[in-house]
């Protein structure tokens, strides 16, 4: 199994992640991409100006390898990547990239899910979400997000 983990400031092309995925796992008949991105709208009465997100370099490193290794134990997967952003990212900007690849659809649509969803309460990430007003604050994990977490046990 092949992998690719960054965690990075600058944007990435899902293209040339895309044409990596293929290179490295040529007999796959399946990629799976998810990409999540800044939402702005979900307080018109307080619209997001940007996320400030913050991790623990090699430690955040080492959960997503782990995290993949799950999902390798699950599925038949020769390929994963995780691209995850920190700094200060605006509204609509591009946050995570999950890409999967498998010889069926299956697995690497249930292993993209499964790695997203423990991204999201596993991988040690901060955000801060900061407002057009100049408040902010950090934001705390949902309970919807364990609840999913929880599911794959």
């Amino acid at each position: 199994m092949q992998t690719r983990i960054q965690v990075q400031s600058e944007d990435f092309n899902l293209s040339n992640e895309l044409a990596l995925a293929e290179a490295s796992a040529p007999d796959c008949g399946a990629v799976v991409s998810f990409i999540g991105k800044v939402r702005g709208n979900d307080n018109p009465q307080q619209p997001l100006s940007h996320l400030h997100l913050t991790h623990m370099p090699e430690v955040t490193e080492h959960e997503i390898s782990k995290i993949i290794a799950q999902a390798a134990e699950r599925w038949s997967l020769p390929y994963a990547c995780v691209i995850h952003r920190i700094g200060k990212l605006p509204v609509g900007a591009q946050i995570v990239l999950v890409l999967t690849a498998s010889g069926h659809r299956e697995h690497a649509y249930q292993a993209n899910h499964f790695i997203m969803d423990y991204l999201k309460t596993e991988a040690p990430f901060w955000k801060k979400e900061c407002f057009a007003n100049g408040e902010q604050h950090w934001v705390e994990m949902k309970h919807s997000d364990q609840q999913r977490t929880q599911s794959w046990q």
